[in-house]
């Protein structure tokens, strides 16, 4: 696939241009004040920050590109505008919190562990230039939780992506912790996503567990 990638030099970017790069892909390396030209590209993906991720996201639709999002930040009436111009424009958007698998599964067991315990609160831990607060990851662990779960933000410098769930019960405390080390984790749920997107439909689709089952 011909790929244009926002965001290319950025902590993941940096990252996943050799692995697209290496899985046979032609990228695109798109950066803030580029004016890319989109025609003759099968997808785009982008990876910049919450102030440029919806721009990038339109441009990318408006010409018709199947779109990943990996950039968090984006509210409820972000992701209905993006839903509209995909739809408009017959395309599908996929908005993923987290491309580590290991986060994917995270969620999934914290959803099912809210079901029999019922008290539960979220720490989760990120670089200090992380913009957003709490994390896309945070967000969308408490809704598939049932929403009313306490986040709490942690902004240091050294860490990359942390978050424990905490949940209780009488006289016991279940604790559900992911870490990502290194931004290579995100390649393989990103590699994924674009064997899958094609199957998705037009408008937006929040979440990698799309594409995983």
């Amino acid at each position: 696939m011909r790929i244009a990638l926002f965001g290319a030099s950025g902590k993941v970017g940096a990252v996943l241009v050799p692995r697209l790069r290496d899985a046979g892909h032609d990228v695109t390396a798109v950066e803030r004040g580029d004016e890319p030209e989109l025609a003759g590209h099968d997808a785009a993906i982008d990876f910049t920050g919450p102030d440029a991720v919806r721009a990038n996201a339109e441009r990318a639709l408006g010409a018709g590109l199947p779109t990943i999002v990996g950039t968090t930040g984006l509210g409820e009436s972000d992701l209905a505008a993006l839903d509209a111009l995909a739809r408009e424009r017959s395309v599908p958007c996929l908005v993923v919190p987290n491309f580590a698998l290991g986060a994917v599964l995270m969620m999934r067991f914290a959803a099912e562990a809210a079901r029999a315990l019922p008290r539960a609160e979220i720490v989760e831990l990120h670089n200090e230039r992380k913009v957003d607060a709490p994390s896309g990851t945070a967000k969308a662990t408490a809704a598939a939780m049932g929403g009313d779960v306490a986040i709490h933000s942690v902004r240091l410098p050294g860490l990359v992506a942390h978050q424990e769930v905490l949940l209780a019960g009488d006289g016991e405390l279940l604790t559900i912790r992911h870490d990502t080390l290194s931004r290579e984790a995100f390649v393989p749920g990103v590699l994924r996503a674009l064997d899958r997107l094609g199957d998705l439909p037009p408008g937006v689709t929040v979440g990698l567990d799309a594409v995983l089952d």
